[in-house]
């Protein structure tokens, strides 16, 4: 049962359901102060209150107004008007200039304390069950208050038996109203606003604060506090109590103080001293179990205590909170994530894979693609460095311009430059004429320089000047040549030690890597495998007229058990070869490369029995052969007629090498 219909099943227990009339001539009963017990009819004139003995409600308390307020009815429902008082009229703890009346408002003027109450309605007094509370709000002791002692919180079952009163009545109906205005709304920050707006209604709180943490975590991940005067967020500081706030979030308990620098438990709580603070507040936003956060009240006006009544209440609205809360933050996840997910459906790449790896990189491209940032691609050889350039510059600004790809490794050093920057006529023997360079032909696009470890030095200073700059000079000329280009640099050497070493310069690597990233081995992304095989098996089989439906779960084991040291180029060579030797129209374990079928087979794997016999010659040969050979590597070779190197992974794909 939510709380709407919880509170709707209490009024209609009790006979107090909406439709119920207010009678023509209420009440206010005194339960505090100097006339505490009188009951005092409410005329449909006015009825005065103040010091004066001409007042209908006459109270002899020098912290009354000689005339303090007065109550009046306005041809509808009865209002409460203070008479510009000394010290305020409040109505359920809050101080108010005008407000309307219902059944069951508590009313403070000075230190007396009344509650307004309808006439001998027929549904009230045949219950039997209407009762006052006669003890004075107030007190310094500290009230702690656990979950299975909150009245609202508790079943229905539990509801039947609570004593009700007119303070009860009024709490329930805050409930319902707070209830109704947190339903329509799905943002954390609005429920949040709507939440303190509410408390301020009920409680005459100085500020009020809802703090979220993390789950197991004790740092307060989001804060937003409420000032009273303001009725918006505070500017200015506001000193809340960890210790307090501490012993909430780990015991899940609500507390409730209205002597606070006198409470031995707060000596410490210099937060709570410094401004002046004499009522506090604070009660779990629990979900499941599970603390979420707090909300926090403080009041300085000892005039107007916080009571255990309240103490219900506000526990009650804050696990009212706790889960809109909490199902608002769930929106807001489900969103964000989705939000990722159409990123990456209307990312432009030409990348395969699901694994978490790639989701990275995936996220990585749509992030700096908007920019005209300097991006480095690290990564082993065939990993698909020049796709994610591809990828960055597709989704780029810079998208409809060029996009011109230099493998700085392919190119000799003498070449490289005229290739990089062009040349001038007559630069050098056989420049018949003026060329322009690859980065001049990108102008206004991206220049993907593959290889960037390989750059000999005197074209990394003239590079450093084109990342410095954003200009350079062509071979053999003396102008300088304005550029406006985004350079995209990939390499699978370790630059910082190639940096330390003195083969790359310092300062270009700096200047190389302002955002960076790593792409995955593909044995560091195993699941993309069968993804990978199959997506290239489509392709090459489209290429060479065949119709390749698929590949045999065997041949799909070998696949993903398999090192791939060469990476997705290599994955792609092997089930190239595949279909193009294959002779059915499914690939199967023998269409696959030698050196796939030495690698022993993993649990989910199964080679056949003519692999397996194969395999097992192999071993045998090479024991042989290196018993013969005394243990030396190089004649075990020139024995079985192959090279040295090969002998080396033969012993490594077959497990050899520790027995040897």
């Amino acid at each position: 049962m939510d709380y709407a219909g919880f509170v709707f099943w209490i009024y209609s227990d009790l006979g107090l359901t909406k439709e119920t009339k207010a009678p023509a001539i209420p009440t206010i009963d005194a339960i505090a102060g100097p006339l505490k017990g009188a009951s005092f009819a409410v005329s449909l004139g006015e009825t005065t209150i103040g010091r004066d003995p001409s007042n209908v409600v006459s109270i002899l308390d020098s912290s009354v107004s000689r005339y303090h307020c007065v109550i009046l009815f306005d041809g509808v429902r009865f209002k409460i008007k203070d008479l510009d008082s000394r010290n305020s009229t409040f109505v359920n703890r809050v101080p108010v200039k005008e407000s309307a009346l219902d059944p069951g408002d508590e009313i403070r003027v000075g230190n007396s304390l009344f509650v307004f109450l309808p006439g001998n309605d027929e549904s009230t007094a045949g219950s039997g069950s209407l009762q006052l509370n006669d003890e004075s709000p107030g007190g310094g002791s500290t009230i702690i208050l656990r979950r299975e002692q909150a009245r609202y919180l508790s079943g229905a079952e539990g509801q039947k038996t609570l004593p009700v009163t007119a303070r009860q009545v009024r709490d329930l109906n805050a409930l319902l109203k707070i209830s109704r205005s947190l339903n329509s709304l799905r943002r954390v920050e609005e429920i949040e606003r709507q939440v303190l707006a509410s408390v301020f209604e009920v409680a005459a709180a100085n500020h009020a604060a809802i703090l979220l943490v993390e789950e197991g975590s004790t740092d307060f991940t989001s804060v937003l506090i409420f000032d009273r005067v303001s009725g918006k967020e505070s500017t200015a500081p506001v000193n809340l109590s960890r210790t307090v706030l501490s012993q909430v979030l780990e015991e899940g308990v609500a507390i409730i103080t209205n002597d606070v620098a006198g409470e031995a438990m707060y000596d410490t709580a210099q937060s709570l001293v410094l401004p002046r603070v004499s009522s506090l507040l604070v009660v779990p936003l629990e979900f499941l179990g599970r603390i979420r956060g707090v909300l926090y009240l403080d009041a300085s006006n000892p005039a107007a205590p916080f009571d255990e009544d309240l103490l219900q209440l506000v526990t009650a609205i804050g696990s009212i909170a706790a889960v809109t809360l909490e199902n608002a933050r769930q929106v807001e996840l489900l969103e964000k994530e989705n939000r990722r997910l159409q990123d990456e459906i209307n990312l432009e790449h030409d990348m395969v894979g699901e694994s978490a790896r790639m989701r990275e990189v995936f996220q990585f491209v749509g992030k700096v693609a908007a920019s005209d940032a300097t991006v480095l691609i690290r990564g082993e050889s065939g990993t698909g460095k020049e796709l994610v350039a591809r990828a960055i510059h597709t989704n780029s600004l810079r998208s409809t311009k060029p996009f011109v790809a230099i493998n700085c490794a392919a190119i000799t050093d003498s070449l490289l430059e005229s290739e990089l920057f062009g040349h001038e006529k007559g630069a050098f023997t056989g420049a018949f004429g003026q060329k322009k360079g690859k980065l001049e032909s990108a102008e206004s696009g991206t220049v993907f320089l593959d290889e960037i470890g390989e750059l000999a030095p005197t074209l990394q200073a003239k590079l450093l000047r084109v990342l410095q700059e954003r200009e350079f000079e062509r071979v053999g000329g003396t102008r300088s040549i304005k550029l406006d280009v985004r350079i995209i640099a990939a390499t699978n050497r370790n630059l910082e030690e190639a940096v330390k070493n003195g083969g790359f310069r310092r300062d270009l690597f700096y200047r190389l890597n302002v955002v960076a990233v790593k792409m995955p081995a593909l044995r560091e992304r195993r699941e993309d495998i069968p993804l990978l095989a199959s997506y290239f098996a489509a392709k090459h089989g489209e290429k060479s007229k065949r119709n390749i439906v698929g590949i045999s779960p065997a041949a799909r084991a070998i696949l993903s058990n398999y090192d791939w040291p060469g990476n997705v180029r290599e994955l792609e060579n092997a089930v190239e070869r595949a279909v193009v030797l294959g002779s059915t129209n499914v690939i199967l374990p023998e269409d696959l490369p030698e050196e796939l079928l030495e690698k022993p087979a993993s649990s989910g794997a199964s080679a056949t029995r003519y692999h397996e016999g194969v395999l097992e010659a192999k071993r045998s040969l090479i024991h042989r052969a290196i018993e013969q050979a005394d243990g030396n590597y190089t004649e075990a070779a020139k024995l079985l007629g192959v090279h040295p190197n090969y002998l080396h992974r033969l012993l490594t794909n077959l497990n050899l090498r520790d027995s040897e």
